[in-house]
């Protein structure tokens, strides 16, 4: 069973390396859902809606929201956005009947990434993981 919650934030960034029109500083309005694979516990829940929310908005939310993107995550694409999301909610989620299963990353209303526990990502060091 899947669990997902969605946000918004507003946010500026440039490309520094991409050499387009998204190089020059310009916003969006991002939207966010991060999705929870589990089963219901002895209440019922995967898990409580609010107590997600509350570990996303403190984690990512209250971090991006209304800010210059470039000043947290190099190179601000979706993806690294995504990932950079993942990173930070990760281990929060992490419960005996849970796990992370999926973040996904709107810039625009047809343009995003989907990012699942499945995929090869790339770390910080540039090793995969599994």
């Amino acid at each position: 069973m899947l669990l997902r919650k969605e946000f918004k934030f507003e946010a500026a960034h440039n490309l520094v390396r991409y050499h387009g029109k998204c190089e020059r500083l310009h916003g969006h309005t991002y939207r966010l859902a991060v999705l929870l694979e589990g089963t219901p516990d002895g209440e019922g829940m995967i898990m409580d809606f609010c107590e997600l929310s509350s570990i996303v908005k403190e984690r990512v939310i209250a971090v991006l929201d209304h800010s210059y993107l470039n000043d947290t995550i190099p190179q601000p694409t979706a993806e690294n956005i995504a990932l950079w999301t993942w990173k930070r909610i990760e281990a929060s989620l992490q419960r005996p009947n849970c796990r992370l299963f999926e973040v996904r990353v709107w810039e625009t209303a047809s343009n995003g990434v989907v990012l699942r526990a499945s995929d090869p990502v790339l770390t910080e060091e540039g090793e995969r993981r599994p």
